[in-house]
Order: C-alpha cells, then structure tokens, then sequence
C-alpha cells in the first residue's frame, strides 16, 4: 500500500483521480483500451467529479464496469448506483466507449450474475477507483466476507453496519427501506485489478481505515486484504486519517510530495 494524505475532502479527490486518470492514459497508449471498475456512494463525489475532467484521456476507448447494485432495486432509485453513475460518471463523458451495469431488477438474478461476471473476466481491469465502508467493507463484501470464492461477482447479505451507513448518508427514507441483498464483485475480482486508487475520507472512516491498513488481514474487516495488492494507492484527508499510528504517517505523500 502506499499512504496519500490530503487536508481536505476536495483535495483528496482531485489527487486521487489524477492518479487513476494517469494509468487510463497509460493502458491506452500500451494496448489502445482501458478497462476501468468505478466506486459508488459519498466519498467518491470528488474523486468522480475530477476524474470526468482530466484532460488527455480518449474516453471513446475506456470500457467502465461498477463494484455493486442493491438487488430488486429499479434504476430510477434515489439510491441505485446506475443512477448515481448515469447523473456522475457516465452522463459527463458522451464518448464513454462502454459501461456495463449491474442490473440489480433483473427477473432472473442468477443469470444477471453470470452475465456480468463473464463481462468482467472477458476485460483485465486497469484500474479500480473504489473506497470502504465504515464497517471495513469493500465493494459490498460485509464482514466476515470471503476471500476464497472465484467469480466475479457474487449475492450478498448487508450487515447492520453497513445498511445504517447508507441510511445516515441519505439515500433512504428510513432504515428499514435499505435493501438487504446485493450483487457485488467479489473480494478475488477486486484484487485482480493492476492498479487500485482507493479514496476514503471523512472521520466516519478513521477506525476502519486504522483497522484495514494497520490491523491483520482477516475477513473480519474486508479492507485488509488490500495490504496484499501490489499496487493500491490509499487517499486519506486529514479526518480519515485521524487514528493511524505515526509511523503509517510518516510514510505517507503528503500534498503530493
């Protein structure tokens, strides 16, 4: 892991996009297309918002897949991620070569998994822009997750954690209106990507990223196991931060030094 440490949310974003931003630049020039995983929720709203705006990328050869989608839920939800990706990502770059949704309503789930998932082996990952959850969740892989299992994307069960996390960030009406399934890409498929930019602000965040980046690898907090990629870039700002031990500190690029 390599520790990125920003005094701002806002700054956070810009630089971890530019990073991500520069290693789609790169794919392209090596193989003519880029092949990109995009994070959903609240603290990727920067990082989206400057990624959209990096100049020197040709878009028209980047292919987009996401981490997750609540199951049962229609697209035109305050909460379903292929909204937040249409109004967020996919709607600012009309040249997108492709984008493929999970469709979370589809009448038959199982075949939505595989369709998916097919997708996503069919097309190496470049980069992944993902965060974590306040209960150390990746994608929407809830503690204990697995670590083991090989498709690409897998149904999963939301824990209490991680469900009052999305209704304390707004996007339902009431706690019991959160869904408790969703399609997510699994833990192995997430570290199958060459690069990920992980972008994790806000105090909310402090003690799970303590755990994930200081604590041992354990499905217990689903985060860790980023320790073992080769090359995770972590953007924190200064709140998120706020429970690391001086010596991850002292590490870290600071304002891009």
């Amino acid at each position: 892991m390599k520790l990125h440490l920003y005094p701002t949310k806002p700054a956070l974003g810009e630089a971890a996009a530019a990073l991500g931003a520069q290693a789609v630049r790169d794919a392209i020039a090596a193989k003519g297309r880029a092949h990109i995983i995009i994070a959903t929720g609240a603290s990727q709203f920067e990082m989206l918002d400057s990624l959209v705006r990096q100049p020197g990328i040709d878009w028209s050869k980047v292919t987009g897949f996401h981490l997750d989608e609540y199951i049962g839920m229609p697209d035109n939800h305050p909460a379903s991620f292929r909204r937040y990706l249409r109004e967020r990502f996919t709607s600012k770059l009309p040249t997108l070569g492709a984008f493929h949704f999970i469709e979370g309503d589809a009448p038959n789930l199982k075949a939505e998994v595989l369709r998916i998932g097919d997708l996503v082996k069919a097309n190496p990952i470049d980069v992944t822009f993902a965060g974590i959850g306040e209960n150390g969740h990746l994608a929407f892989n809830d503690p204990p997750a697995d670590f083991d299992v090989d498709d690409p994307y897998i149904v999963v069960q939301l824990d209490e954690v991680c469900r009052r996390q999305q209704f304390g960030e707004g996007w339902f009406p009431t706690f019991e209106d959160v869904p408790q399934t969703a399609i997510s890409m699994s833990i192995r498929q997430i570290l199958a990507s060459e690069l990920i930019v992980l972008s994790v602000p806000d105090a909310r965040k402090a003690d799970a990223v303590q755990k994930a980046l200081e604590g041992p690898v354990s499905p217990a907090c689903p985060a860790s196991v980023l320790q073992l990629h080769q090359a995770c870039h972590v953007f924190l700002d200064t709140a998120s931060a706020g429970r690391l031990s001086s010596g991850s500190l002292r590490g870290a690029d600071r304002d891009g030094e």
